[in-house]
């Protein structure tokens, strides 16, 4: 009978709901094994080939620790609330809730179809307010708990309170305000709003105002991520720095505890390196600089540095273009200038702003004093600094920074020379080993040892001290947009409160039809009920949900809890976690930071969530490219306009889907117009529709395109349906092609027609059981001793391959089992049963079908991962190579412990041999044991 790949999968998708195969319970009889994938956003678009990438490679490993004795659990939910659903709704003029869960049964259909392993009955979606109580809940724990610095650890704010009382803040001063210092008997004289205001400088997840990423068009703050070259990357909207009310997530706090963590997980080194460097610990000293005022203010600029003993080669100042001094200390003559520079920036992220490798700033006027020496220090603004790193201002040292050099050079400051020959004027010097110059009571010093020197008479002289400093900001925990979690906070005389936990969940409520905020405080806010009752009208991001998800896997039903400390005992954390790198300094850092929170108040018993995690690559695609100029007219690639007058413009890429090459040359004008209307490229002036065709023009070419490999995306026409893939090729191919392409952890690019391969050779393996008639080929005879090898060799690398997640030698072991097994004629079940068994984590479809067709009465999926036996691995022959008169002919098995005059007389009467030295006489018969045998005739 023929492979009917389609009968077959719809047969073992349904039989496999229809008995919920997959369902999972806690059971401490049995070893566990928790595989979780990063759950998707339900796009509108579904999936393309790219998206499965990970899912498979997570469901083979379930399948094969299922195989081998453990209790697995294997869940996915829906990533639902956010921008991106909120937009799609918007566009397509639905409420976001329809959208949303239109899209979900959308997915759940396609990955269906792929035959993945998960229990549906754990299916979370951060939307549905039976999931987002708890994220409520989780928030009002952050907002009502503070980090306790000596502790380390999370700590009631009841706590902080009885200590404000009886010693004021002298032993626990505020994370981002160490200035401020009070007495328990200020504290008692305090207001209930002064009260409040101070403990939110504490709180775990705090208010605040401070500068953004504005998108108005959006009608939100975008993080930096999200923002490129002053736009955002999601429509491609102006994005400017705005101050503006947040809900915060107080990060920083646990900045040790996340780098310790790195020690004890399984993560690749690059992702360990990325996740170190985002939070970026330096140590050094905090110096206060005093302004160079003309009257009797007294201002002081406060600069955190890593190279204290660089005090005397400081030439200049740069303080970030927001920083709270540029005000007050820019001059009226210098007003103009800053406050233009200001505007040209706030239309940069600060992603973009470090990127700029060009120079530029502008003088304010103003100077500082050097505190040893009161030498005065002229201050500008600049683009590279960032007012969320250290104090929003460095001392320029240019003799031994590049980026301070180039600065200074540009702007004509004369350079100090502290480091003697180890400055060539040419180029900045960063060493740390010069013996100090020019640098008053640090003269003769080696730099290294001038640093504590310097920190401890700045102590002294109390205008420093040092100071532990961290690149990582606090995590800006809020949007104005709509589509998001309820925050669980009412003001009430000013005094932001939250909610009681058991009144949660706090519901969104309904808006038919609602406009975009342009002002900042929430789309919410356009409800009037909504507000008259003191609620927040800022929800939460979209990384809120994703932030604890894998927790509530667990038990997902529980109505009283999170998550049962039992159950969560027995599940502990993910034991593989499969996902993409670009979370990997959002994501990853928010959920280790929750679990860290929910152990410190004994909620769970573990604070890393992820034991190991795998970052697969993407799967790219061929997108088509033509030049457009800033009309978006298309242009020659020598930016030569085509119509119009002749000239040479800045020209940017536009994507074209593949159908779009192929089919626009094939239509009518009119057609034509009709098709770029379809594809929202009406606008484009285009060659052959309303421009004049130039001499020359090959017709059939239409346009210069240009091929090139992307990221799969919907934005850049190159996207392939895995359902179109599957309707051709079935699920089975599909999930072996897309491991076959290469290492799980590379980017590779997709190509439909090398499918074809991995396609024969399912059919190939069909045929090992079945011809394409009605014959069975496969039979219960004894299997010989080379079909056994075969065998237990694949055994042996099949559990090797997917042990080390090697995915793609894994297809590559299977296709040369089933080529040697062919080449013998061997069909025996012997063989075959324990060969579908292996192939059954990849393939889960035909081999369920050919286990139960070879008469198994239970399924394949209760069996269990065959053992090799190393009996079979031992060599007995040796695969000889035979030359004659040193080209080669042929190869023979030989044994390996035979004589040479054995191993003369099997090669002479060799008939292919014969042939070759019929009538010729034979001179030598050279014979190297393990190696090679050659005759040389004549």
């Amino acid at each position: 009978m023929q492979y009917n790949f389609e009968e077959i999968e719809k047969k073992w998708a349904k039989k496999w709901e229809i008995e919920n195969s997959y369902q999972v319970k806690s059971n401490p009889k049995y070893p566990k094994f928790y595989i979780l994938d990063m759950f998707p956003y339900p796009s509108g678009a579904g999936l393309h080939v790219g998206h499965p990438l990970g899912y498979i490679a997570s469901d083979i490993i379930s399948r094969y620790k299922r195989l081998k004795g453990f209790n697995v659990l294997h869940p996915m939910g829906f990533d639902s609330f956010g921008l991106p659903a909120e937009q799609y709704a918007i566009e397509n003029n639905v409420h976001p809730a329809v959208s949303t869960q239109e899209n979900i049964e959308n997915f759940k259909i396609q990955l269906a179809k792929l035959g993945f392993s998960y229990d549906w009955d754990r299916q979370v979606t951060t939307s549905d307010p039976n999931f987002y109580k708890w994220t409520q809940w989780i928030f009002v724990l952050l907002f009502q708990h503070f980090f306790n610095r000596s502790e380390k650890k999370a700590m009631p704010i009841e706590v902080l309170i009885e200590y404000f009382k009886k010693e004021g803040n002298i032993n626990h001063l505020a994370p981002n305000n160490e200035n401020f210092v009070f007495s328990a008997q200020q504290w008692n004289s305090f207001s209930d709003k002064e009260k409040a205001d101070i403990l939110m400088q504490y709180r775990l997840m705090y208010e605040s105002f401070g500068f953004c990423n504005w998108c108005e068009e959006l009608g939100t703050v975008l993080a930096n991520d999200e923002v490129e070259n002053g736009f955002s990357k999601r429509g491609n909207y102006p994005v400017v720095k705005k101050k503006l009310k947040q809900w915060n997530l107080r990060i920083t706090d646990y900045a040790d505890r996340l780098l310790e963590g790195l020690q004890t997980v399984d993560f690749s080194q690059s992702m360990k390196d990325m996740q170190t460097h985002w939070i970026g610990k330096s140590i050094g000293a905090n110096i206060q600089f005093q302004i160079d005022n003309q009257n009797d203010t007294i201002q002081y600029l406060s600069v955190f540095t890593t190279r204290p003993d660089t005090i005397f080669a400081v030439d200049f100042m740069v303080i970030a273009p927001e920083h709270e001094l540029v005000q007050s200390i820019t001059t009226l003559i210098q007003a103009p200038a800053v406050s233009e520079y200001i505007e040209q920036c706030r239309r940069k992220s600060d992603i973009d702003r470090m990127k700029e490798k060009k120079v530029t700033g502008c003088f304010t006027g103003a100077y500082c004093l050097n505190p040893f020496n009161q030498q005065k220090i002229p201050i500008y603004i600049s683009e590279y600094v960032l007012l969320g790193y250290g104090t929003g201002a460095i001392m320029a040292v240019p003799c031994g920074d590049e980026r301070d050099f180039n600065f200074a050079k540009h702007f004509n400051i004369p350079i100090t020379n502290i480091i003697g020959k180890h400055f060539n004027g040419q180029t900045a010097n960063p060493t740390k080993e010069a013996i100090l110059e020019n640098s008053d009571f640090l003269n003769g010093i080696v730099m290294s040892k001038a640093i504590d020197i310097v920190i401890d008479k700045l102590e002294a002289l109390k205008i420093g001290k040092k100071k532990i400093n961290y690149k990582m900001r606090d995590a800006a925990f809020s949007r104005q947009r709509y589509w998001g979690e309820p925050i669980p906070i009412k003001t009430k005389n000013g005094i932001a409160e939250s909610l009681p936990l058991e009144s949660l969940p706090l519901e969104l409520p309904y808006i038919e039809k609602y406009g975009l905020d342009k002002v900042g405080i929430g789309v919410l806010a356009q409800i009037k009920d909504w507000v008259e009752q003191g609620f927040e009208t800022l929800t939460m991001p979209g990384a809120a949900g994703s932030s604890w998800y894998f927790l509530r896997y667990m038990d997902n039903k529980n109505q009283h809890h999170l998550v049962d400390k039992t159950i969560s005992d027995y599940w502990n954390q993910v034991d593989l976690y499969v996902g993409g790198t670009e979370h990997a300094t959002g994501h990853l850092m928010y959920s280790r930071m929750w679990t860290k929170f929910l152990f410190d108040l004994g909620y769970i018993n573990f604070d890393e969530p992820f034991k190991k995690l795998i970052n697969q690559g993407m799967i790219l695609g061929e997108s088509f490219y033509t030049w457009v100029d800033e009309a978006n007219k298309l242009i020659y690639p020598n930016h030569i306009l085509i119509s119009g007058q002749a000239q040479t413009l800045k020209a940017k890429k536009i994507p074209f889907a593949e159908r779009f090459l192929k089919t626009l040359g094939k239509l009518d004008i009119d057609k034509k117009a009709i098709f770029l209307k379809e594809m929202n490229l009406e606008n484009y002036k285009l060659v052959g529709i309303d421009t004049p065709k130039p001499a020359n023009f090959d017709d059939h070419k239409g346009f210069d395109f240009e091929c090139q490999i992307d990221k799969m995306s919907k934005s850049k026409y190159n996207v392939v349906n895995p359902d179109d893939i599957v309707k051709q090729y079935g699920a089975d191919t599909f999930r072996l092609y897309e491991m076959f392409l290469g290492p799980i952890e590379q980017s590779k690019p997709w190509n439909t027609h090398s499918i074809e391969g991995v396609h024969r050779f399912i059919k190939k393996l069909w045929r090992l059981f079945y011809d394409d008639h009605t014959h069975q080929n496969w039979n219960t005879e004894k299997a010989t001793s080379q079909e056994l090898k075969i065998l237990h060799k694949t055994i042996k690398k099949i559990e090797e391959d997917i042990e080390k997640f090697s995915f793609n030698t894994a297809v590559s072991t299977f296709m040369i089992c089933v080529n040697e097994l062919f080449d013998l004629k061997c069909h025996k079940k012997e063989v075959l049963e324990p060969l579908i068994v292996l192939l059954f984590p990849f393939a889960p479809h035909i081999c369920e079908e050919l286990w139960e067709k070879i008469g198994n009465p239970y399924s394949i999926m209760n069996t269990k991962f065959p053992r090799y036996d190393p009996i079979y691995l031992i060599e007995q022959s040796k695969n000889y190579p035979i030359s004659i008169n040193g080209k080669h002919r042929l190869n023979l098995d030989l044994p390996l412990d035979a004589e040479e005059q054995f191993i003369k007389n099997v090669v002479l009467e060799n008939e292919v041999v014969k042939k070759w030295i019929e009538g010729k006489s034979i001179n030598k018969f050279i014979f190297i044991k393990n190696k090679m045998i050659n005759l040389v005739i004549q």
